[in-house]
């Protein structure tokens, strides 16, 4: 079974016939902010166990939570930079079920009236504009941590995240293959870093996964039962998990079977999901309004005041490189992925040619940076040193070429690129005579290449390497190609 054009763009063949694929995603954003959602405790990443743990998120007998107007206000962000509705009325309420790194018994969380509504997100994949409802946005608070590797009998408790605020955005089942749900989570992640309502790192847990998986008949407009996949913390581990699913419950039915409602946890090791427990509904959870905390009321001032401190968010900035600097609409949204990115790209191209910029930004540096697992705030090369060899490319001073060598020797060992120019002797040959003597050299070692040329023009291109190759790479290319087809006869 195999995704296939003929079945559909995001069709799944299955032995019997076409089959749908249908996802729906709960992303777990950490809520940037100093302090916890109800408490006063730490939530910063990391600390000794148990050592950012107030008497609140231990759950100590009479005390009381009390709301970080900070989170609040991060989530109406978060709200708005989903084009989202705010609701000005909110309630948080008691969701009741047990587990060993939850102290209360049960999690303080929205369900009925979230801070959020309805929203929509959209992403580009393969040429296609995908729009994404969002449900909702709900803050509620995170669980602690169980280690289970640190002792041979018991399982160590860490209560640091305990009451962690988490914001939880779910989406309306619009997704329809892997590739739409991680370009979906990348979007999100690019616009909650934007926003910096929180840093969703994946590798420390700050933003996590829950999906959603169904499969139907194409053309059936039914949906069918799902299965939840919990705690996915990577990109490539969302299109794995969806993958795999959708062919396990699209097997299972072609054998005459039916899908069971449950919760399945991702093996990444074997690719594979596995049944975890079944799936509760809300009546499970057993929602009251918590009776320790008032409703939350927000006036229509207080969210125009957040609007109006809003960033510009990756859409209008893409949209905005593409006009601005001329650049293809795939240059610009990888340049604004990530706001680092974009920043880094606009100090580079102010006054300078936007594609050209862009190429440098792309080609050579995101290169550079993969390479070495490196982030774009740890660059060795800064804005300022790769706008100055794009400067000294196009003075004349510099090639191409050379330029990317003063790149190398820039990344390596720092300094000034036009002192290193200048220094090492770089300088692009530009005159004229110095540069026919090579030609003429080339040509005058060469006759049977030269018959090769006159026969079939586009050989020229051996002549030009030989003649860079005898100036070290410093002579004019667009000179050195004049010559060539002046003496050639081209």
């Amino acid at each position: 079974m195999k995704t296939t054009a003929s079945a559909g763009k995001d069709h799944v063949k299955g032995a019997t016939g076409d089959w749908e694929t249908v996802i729906g995603l709960e992303v777990h954003a950490q809520v940037a902010s100093r302090a916890k959602l109800f408490s006063g405790a730490s939530a910063a990443y990391g600390g000794e166990p148990n050592s950012h743990v107030s008497l609140v998120d231990a759950a100590m007998p009479g005390m009381l939570p009390v709301i970080n107007e900070g989170c609040i206000a991060q989530a109406v962000r978060t709200g708005l930079g989903l084009n989202a509705r705010i609701n000005l009325v909110s309630v948080f309420e008691r969701k009741n079920y047990f587990y060993p790194d939850s102290p209360q018994g049960y999690q303080i969380s929205q369900y009925k009236q979230p801070i959020v509504g309805e929203g929509a997100v959209e992403v580009d994949v393969d040429g296609d504009t995908v729009k994404v409802g969002i449900e909702r946005v709900h803050l509620e608070q995170d669980a602690g941590k169980l280690i289970h590797d640190q002792h041979a009998e018991y399982t160590l408790v860490d209560l640091n995240r305990a009451g962690v605020a988490l914001m939880e955005i779910v989406s309306r089942p619009d997704l329809r293959s892997a590739k739409q749900a991680q370009a979906y989570v990348a979007k999100l992640r690019s616009i909650l870093r934007y926003l910096g309502t929180s840093d969703a790192d994946m590798e420390k847990g700050n933003l996590r996964a829950d999906v959603n998986v169904s499969v139907r008949r194409v053309g059936d407009r039914q949906y069918s039962t799902r299965c939840e996949i919990k705690n996915l913390n990577s990109i490539r581990a969302v299109g794995q998990a969806i993958e795999h699913e959708a062919r396990r419950q699209i097997d299972i039915l072609e054998d005459g079977g039916s899908i069971e409602q449950e919760t399945r946890l991702f093996d990444a090791a074997k690719g594979v999901t596995r049944a975890m427990r079944s799936k509760e509904g809300a009546p499970d959870y057993r929602y009251f309004p918590d009776p320790d905390l008032l409703p939350l009321e927000l006036t229509q001032d207080y969210v125009d005041a957040l609007r109006k401190g809003l960033p510009e968010l990756p859409d209008e900035k893409r949209a905005r490189f593409i006009k601005e600097y001329a650049l293809p609409a795939y240059d610009a949204g990888v340049l604004t992925a990530e706001r680092e990115s974009a920043d880094y790209f606009e100090a580079v191209a102010i006054g300078r040619d936007g594609k050209s910029a862009a190429n440098w930004v792309i080609n050579e540096l995101f290169g550079r940076l993969n390479k070495d697992g490196l982030e774009i705030d740890a660059s060795p090369v800064s804005a300022a040193q790769l706008g100055s060899i794009i400067d000294l490319i196009g003075s004349g001073a510099i090639s191409g070429k050379i330029a990317k060598d003063v790149f190398e020797i820039v990344w390596s060992e720092g300094g000034d690129p036009a002192d290193i120019v200048n220094k090492r002797g770089l300088k692009q040959v530009t005159d004229a005579g110095a540069i026919e003597k090579a030609v003429d050299a080339v040509i005058a070692a060469n006759p049977d290449k030269v018959e090769q040329a006159k026969a079939k023009p586009q050989a020229v291109g051996w002549f030009v390497g030989q003649v860079m190759k005898a100036t070290g790479g410093k002579a004019n290319p667009q000179t050195v190609n004049d010559l060539l087809k002046r003496k050639l006869g081209l």
